[in-house]
Order: C-alpha cells, then structure tokens, then sequence
C-alpha cells in the first residue's frame, strides 16, 4: 500500500472516530493535511473564529468606545485599560471551575454552554446606551465581566479535545490553523469595526457577532462527538479500542504532586507570567500609537492595513511554520522547545523596531484616506514586519500546547491548561493595565514604553531554556503511568492475572 494510501485510509478511520464515536481509532502516528483539519473542524474553528472576534472587536473599539463614552474629554486610558484587565483577570478565575469541569464531564456541552453566554452578552452590549460617561461604561463593562468569565472555558476544552481527536504529529497544524482563523477573523474584525464606526453603525458588529457564535456554537456540538480520554496516547490506544473499556481515572492530590507540579509544568506557568504581560499589552500599545496625534490612522485604515499585511504575508508564514514544527518534532520533540525560545526573543525584538520606525503623520481626515495611507513605502515596510513578528509568535502558540499535553495525564489536561491560563491571565489582564499607566507617566512616550514592555518577555526565554534538561524526565513520567493504567484497564490481562 502506498504512503498516501495509507495517510487516507487513517483519516477515513478518524472521520468515524468523530461522526460516530466508535471504537474505531486514527492511528496515533497518523499526520492529516491542513485541508483535511479544516473539512473535519470546520464548526469548531469557525467558532473560535468568532470568538477571537469578539474580543478583538473590544480591543480595537476601546478608543473609539472612550469617545462615545466620553465625547467631550480625551481618551481614558486608565478605564479602558481597567476593563480590558477585568475580562482576563475573570477569564483567569472562572477557568479554574471549568478546568474540573472539563476533565470531568462532556467537553462539547460544555463548550456549547459557553457560546450561548457569550453570544448573549455580546447582543446586549449593542444596546449600550452612550454619551453617559461612567454610566454608559458601567453598563459595557458588566457585560464584558460576563464575557470574560464564560471565556474562561474556551481554550481549556479545544486544549482538552484535541488531545483525544488530533494525533501527535498533527497538533502543530490544528493549533496553527486555529491561530490562522483566529487571526483572519480578527483582522477582518479589524476592517469591519473600523468601518462599521466610520459609518456610525458600530452597534451592528455586536448583534452579528453574537449571532455568530451561539450559531457556530450548535453547529460544533452537532458535528464533533465527545471522543474517549486518552484514546491516541500511545500507552493506551489499543485497550481503548474495546467498547466496554474507558479511561476513568480522576486526579488526586498525589497524582497532581507527581506531575502538573514537574519542573517543567512549573516552567511553563512562571514563564507565563511574564509573557503574558508582553502579550497582552501589544494590541493596546500599538492601537492609541498609531490612531492618536501626530499619526492619527483611523480605525477603518488601521484595520485595512493589519488586515492586508495579516491575510498574505502572515497567514504564508504561520502555516509553513506549523508545518515546519510538526514535521521537525517528528525526529525529535525538543524542537518544540527551542521554538518556543525563538518565539519569545524574536517576535519581542521585532514588536519593538516597529515603534522606532518613522511612520507619516496624518491630519484626522487625512488618516481616513486609505489611497493616501498606502502610498507611503514605510507603511509597506512596516505592515511586513509587523506580519513576520506576528507569525514569528505564533511559534509560541502552536507549540505550547503539544509540550504540555505531552507531560501531563489525560484527566488533568482542562485543569493544567486552566491553571497555566489562570496565571497568564493575569499577565493578560494585567498587561493593558500596565501599559495604560506607562503611557499616562512617560507622557505618550511610546517608544519607551515598548522597551520597558519588551523586558517582560526576558524571564520566559530564560525559563523555557532551563527546562530543556528537564522536558524528557517529566515526559517519561507521565509514560510510566499510563503504561501501569493500560495494564489495569487491559480485560485480557486481568483474566490472566486471576
């Protein structure tokens, strides 16, 4: 049988795995093509997609929002930051309850409770009432609260499913294909908001998101079956292959001793601190620098611009890159680590030469020109390397993942992904706070503000380098277990036993 015979024949058995929730499983050396993950996943990308919406459309629309909330006074830097540190900081919280959940119930009912919240709240926030001040604020900024605790459960469960329906060698691709729809529907929620703001109709992006999602939200939980834990580790495959077997097995204090608390866990949940900080604090940096004196890019133009740069230079690279990660860590699972290292030195250090480089300064009405904006060759310099540092991250995204489910048991995947989010959450939350008030002390100083956000990033390369001598140690741990559980749970052996 030939090599693409072979690669089709598994993912035929991997469509029945997840339409019919059979016994029949994908091999756990299988690697499906990019197409492949988009007809299977479509609803559950689709979904993040809209999801990522959501909150881009907050992000981008906090000046915009600030001069509706405030029409007379200049932008509030302080609660605008305040809030966008709230949705984290509850995010963080609430992920810690659905992280138990996850590992304990079905995964597709809960991720479909989570759309139907956050569709809702996102249909309410259109009838904000502003002009008010901190009453048109409050009344925002309680439907934000509710979106960022139902939020808290999103990527834990995708984080929890795909160690169960995407083998090892494809979950690089998953990962970056989901960055990938993430990263279209946010840029495209960059040129919609701008737009639909330019046109006075802002409120229209909120009801149309909000249908979105509780729409995409059914359509996943139709098209994907809750698949069986632990069904493509190695150690527990072919006994997971028998109906009458399940893997059962609950986490107790010893067992989350001996490992989400491994050296390298421990790593990955410091260093996220750190990075998160960083990362949280690149939208709401980068956004007031360029829509506010002397550049003034309005939000329709700034959404072109990331929006053109972002869906051709940026989705070229993040797939090749995704591509690349499987395939090197197909030989040896360490790369992953060295990119995540790659990750963190050069997307910082990319970020911040794009504050030092001399962009145009526009009147108001100029920088609603988008002729005008793209005839300046810095804008195209720019937006290049905006879109490198941007696929360059990506590396960090699509290779955490498969590090940590690599070093942790399948009962406890939503509560590790839960734990490391609780405290990235609140680097995230706490970044846009952080920054708002480097911005107000250093006077609009950007360029310094980017440099001292920069630093941020410094622990986490430092602390994923000290954990290459301790990722194989951890991974072989979690081994050893499952093999000592594919035992227990083998029918054949117990029999024998007796």
């Amino acid at each position: 049988m030939t090599k693409r015979k072979i690669k089709l024949k598994a993912q035929i058995e991997f469509n029945i795995v997840i339409r019919k929730n059979s016994t029949t499983m994908v091999k756990i050396d299988s690697e499906f093509s990019n197409i492949y993950l988009l007809k299977s996943f479509w609803a559950l990308y689709s979904l993040t997609g809209f999801f990522s919406l959501a909150f881009s459309g907050i992000f981008i629309l906090v000046v915009p929002l600030s001069s509706l909330f405030w029409p007379t006074e200049p932008y509030h830097a302080l609660e605008m930051g305040f809030m966008i540190t709230s949705m984290f900081w509850t995010n963080s919280v609430a992920g810690l309850l659905f992280g138990r959940l996850i590992d304990k119930f079905n995964r597709t009912k809960i991720l479909l409770l989570i759309s139907i919240i956050r569709g809702t709240c996102m249909i309410f926030l259109s009838f904000t009432i502003v002009g008010l001040g901190m009453t048109s604020w409050i009344y925002f900024y309680i439907f934000t609260f509710i979106i960022g605790i139902s939020a808290g459960g999103n990527y834990p469960t995708i984080a929890s499913l795909s160690n169960d329906l995407i083998p090892l060698n494809s979950r690089s691709r998953f990962f970056g294909i989901r960055n990938i729809i993430r990263s279209i529907f946010r840029l495209n929620g960059f040129v919609l908001t701008g737009l639909l703001v330019l046109l006075d109709v802002w409120r229209l992006f909120f009801v149309f998101v909000g249908i979105g999602i509780i729409s995409f939200g059914f359509l996943m939980f139709f098209t994907i079956k809750e698949p069986k834990r632990g069904a493509l580790r190695r150690e527990l495959s072919e006994v997971l292959k028998d109906d009458a077997v399940s893997y059962d097995f609950q986490l107790d204090l010893k067992m989350m001793r001996k490992t989400i608390f491994s050296k390298t866990n421990i790593v990955a949940l410091v260093e996220g601190i750190f990075t998160s900080v960083f990362m949280g604090s690149l939208t709401i940096l980068f956004l007031p620098y360029i829509q506010t004196e002397p550049h003034n890019f309005s939000p329709f133009v700034t959404g072109s611009f990331l929006a053109f740069f972002g869906l051709t230079v940026g989705i070229f690279l993040k797939l090749f890159l995704a591509k690349l990660s499987d395939k090197l860590s197909k030989k040896n699972d360490m790369v992953r680590i060295y990119s995540i290292i790659i990750a963190l030195a050069a997307g910082t250090t990319t970020f911040i030469l794009i504050f030092y480089i001399p962009l145009p300064h526009f009147t108001i009405d100029e920088g609603k020109n988008l002729a005008l904006f793209f005839s300046f060759p810095i804008i195209w310099v720019t937006g290049i390397i905006e879109s490198a540092s941007s696929s360059i991250s990506s590396l960090y995204e699509i290779n955490q993942p498969p590090v940590l489910q690599q070093i942790n048991l399948p009962e406890a995947q939503g509560q590790v992904v839960s734990f490391n989010r609780l405290l990235e959450a609140i680097g995230w939350g706490s970044g846009p706070l952080i920054t708002g008030i480097f911005i107000a002390i250093s006077g609009n100083n950007y360029q310094l503000v980017a440099l001292i956000i920069g630093i941020f990033a410094i622990p986490g390369i430092i602390l994923w380098a000290i954990s290459i001598k301790w990722y194989q140690k951890d991974k072989k741990v979690i081994s050893m277990i499952l093999e000592e559980r594919a035992v227990l749970l083998n029918p054949d052996a117990n029999q024998q036993s007796e």
